[in-house]
């Protein structure tokens, strides 16, 4: 098949029948069509639609395979699939962090770097060769859930386990007990990417592997919804873009022994990521999204400018400056980590880790100051915004008397104000600020571990032979 349309895409997770609970009701029927799902999945189908109407960009240089599944070998193929990860990530105004090129990024790293699984090698071969040619679309889950700092309970039997792990191995392949945290689009997905969680010695908690996600014994705890309820007019946003998080749950599920790519090896657990170029491959399509991300919130702010005739204010001018620059470190970032990319040594090319470390701790810190500059042009207009039922009631006049601008109406000047506050002040927005602040690790750890890979040695003797200083040798 190749590639998928969006068709084939809500018809594959329909028939799934992936157990999902929400407020505590297990989902029934189709995914597709429940309130809280039907948003997120539409716009993941319009994404592999818009791949029918820009096969250049979106489909691989044969013509075949989605675009994310091109395996890189030199600078301009990857400069390719940023161009076309970009292109997406405008269609979704950036807010998909498991939009489909996010963890098939991490399957094809994996596989171009095969190699280091070992006995394993081509069980990942295979993962890939089928998630290619069915288009899957995955979510993932590698962190455990934190009881203490521990991040699991003492062990116990098997029953009580928590934190998932190996409770029995078969002929048939190892069985997993226990949960995972956060699977963004968990039960919304074709396949489950499990990585290892932790710095386990164990080996029963030290596993790789890749499960369809309707296997017998698997589960998807959901948070309630922030898109049930909505409309596209109030909620513009959450009505499209709620991903939805959740929780897996573990329930004596066989994964077969061809679909594990990493069990009982510490070693490997610890590299996986750097070393397959994994990580690299990931934080490259998370700063690429984010550049589009950044944007649609410069939009933003100078069409709200512009609708309250606030343009020629110098302090507006340099809130909207600065979102501007963001959009534009971001941008140099990527194009300084296309450039210093490099072959690895399984020949796939990999964009400089350390650049998109740096511009993924640029926007920990930048996100919540842009919400923030929206919020001050908006101001006491992002608090009292009529609906969309009141723009169809006897108050209609009313409205469109007050609330309109010198050059645009009061309706479309509400759309826009809405489209602010829900992504700055409702729980949508507030779940994207935290999103972007922690999702690829802790704000301390990252600039910690920056700093220790960093080369500072040759600034420092700069400055040492500037000043005659006699560095002494650690």
């Amino acid at each position: 098949m190749g590639t998928s349309s969006g068709k084939d895409y809500m018809d594959r997770i329909d028939a799934l029948q992936n157990v999902i609970w929400l407020n505590g009701e297990k989902i029934k029927g189709n995914v597709s069509e429940h309130p809280a799902f039907n948003g997120i999945i539409q716009s993941k189908a319009a994404l592999y639609d818009e791949v029918q109407h820009h096969s250049d960009l979106l489909m691989d240089h044969t013509k075949q395979f989605n675009f994310t599944y091109e395996i890189p070998r030199k600078k301009d193929e990857l400069k390719k699939r940023g161009k076309a990860i970009r292109h997406w990530a405008t269609k979704t105004a950036g807010m998909l962090g498991r939009s489909p090129d996010y963890v098939s990024s991490a399957i094809m790293a994996m596989a171009a770097s095969s190699t280091f699984f070992g006995t394993y090698q081509q069980n990942m071969n295979r993962i890939f060769a089928e998630a290619r040619e069915k288009d899957y679309t995955f979510t993932h889950t590698f962190i455990n859930p934190q009881v203490s700092r521990k991040f699991y309970w003492p062990d116990g039997d098997d029953e009580t386990v928590i934190a998932a792990k190996v409770i029995d191995e078969t002929e048939e392949g190892i069985v997993i007990q226990g949960a995972r945290m956060l699977a963004t689009q968990g039960g919304l997905t074709d396949q489950l990417l499990v990585l290892p969680a932790g710095s386990f010695t164990d080996p029963s908690y030290l596993f790789g592997f890749c499960i369809a996600s309707n296997t017998p014994g698997l589960s998807f705890v959901c948070r309630p919804s922030y898109a049930e309820g909505t409309t596209s007019f109030n909620d513009p946003l959450a009505s499209r873009f709620d991903e939805g998080d959740a929780m897996v749950m573990f329930d004596h599920v066989l994964v077969p022994w061809d679909r594990v790519f990493l069990y009982g090896d510490s070693d490997a657990a610890a590299v996986i990521k750097t070393e397959t170029g994994m990580e690299a491959f990931l934080l490259y399509q998370s700063a690429n999204r984010q550049i589009a991300k950044t944007e649609w919130m410069l939009g933003i702010a100078q069409l709200m400018a512009e609708s309250l005739v606030v343009t020629e204010y110098q302090h507006i001018q340099e809130k909207i400056s600065e979102i501007a620059m963001a959009h534009e470190i971001m941008k140099g970032f990527v194009l300084a980590a296309e450039e210093e990319g490099e072959l690895n040594a399984r020949g796939l090319f990999v964009p400089n880790g350390l650049k998109l470390k740096m511009a993924f701790h640029y926007f920990q810190k930048a996100y919540p100051r842009l919400t923030d500059i929206l919020t001050l042009i908006g101001a006491s207009g992002l608090i009292a915004i009529p609906s969309e039922k009141d723009f169809q009631s006897a108050i209609e006049p009313s409205l469109s008397l007050t609330l309109r601008g010198e050059k645009i109406t009061a309706e479309n000047k509400v759309k826009l104000f809405r489209l602010a506050w829900d992504l700055t002040m409702s729980a949508f927005g507030s779940r994207q600020t935290l999103y972007e602040q922690m999702f690829f690790g802790d704000p301390v750890r990252t600039p910690v571990s920056l700093y220790g890979s960093y080369d500072k040695e040759v600034a420092k003797e700069k400055i040492a032979s500037f000043l005659n200083i006699q560095l002494e040798e650690e």
